[in-house]
């Protein structure tokens, strides 16, 4: 870890390195450099961005650095550290901002107009006389294509042609139903 968890950490890391004579937890701060990486990775799991968990694991180790003196074994200090990492991560879970508020009432949706069956019906008229007015084989792969909803692979075996054949008639009878007048008013 490059970022001391607080002065004292910070005092820690310098009694170890020379810095200063003597420093009552020079063991926490060999602590932090030798399990901060496993700690990190923990933390991470708790949090969805890296940032956080960097920020979730200083301050589960300053919780921890106000506590070394009562830990008693020292063996057992990843579970009290992924403790403290747990329980912060909860506290701040439950101290989340929430937007949304409970009610008596529902708020009314917006009305949005239903259509009107007369121009549905309108529409599926002149679509299907749209349709009759391809030829034979092209109206059969959109009947069996859109009407039927086969797919390409399907279509191509009832009509016993490639999947390749059925793209491309497809495609062209599309074509032909996009130019239709009767059908330009919907696009």
């Amino acid at each position: 870890m490059t970022t001391p968890v607080c002065t004292g950490a910070s005092r820690a890391a310098s009694a170890t390195a020379g810095h200063h004579p003597h420093t009552p937890y020079a063991s926490f701060s060999s602590y932090v450099r030798a399990r901060g990486p496993v700690l990190l990775r923990t933390a991470r799991s708790l949090t969805a961005n890296p940032c956080d968990a960097e920020d979730l694991l200083q301050t589960a180790l300053a919780k921890t650095y106000v506590a070394w003196e009562r830990i008693e074994d020292h063996r057992a200090l990843d579970g009290y550290v992924r403790r403290a990492l747990l329980n912060t991560r909860t506290s701040q879970w439950r101290k989340r901002k929430v937007d949304e508020f409970a009610c008596e009432e529902l708020p009314e949706r917006e009305a949005v107009p239903a259509p009107d069956p007369a121009e549905q019906q309108s529409l599926h008229d002149a679509m299907w006389r749209a349709v009759l007015k391809l030829p034979d084989r092209q109206r059969a792969m959109v009947v069996l294509r859109y009407y039927e909803d086969l797919s390409e692979a399907q279509t191509a075996e009832v009509l016993g042609v490639s999947i390749g054949t059925v793209k491309s008639a497809v495609s062209r009878a599309l074509g032909k139903l996009r130019e239709d007048p009767e059908l330009t008013p919907v696009r």
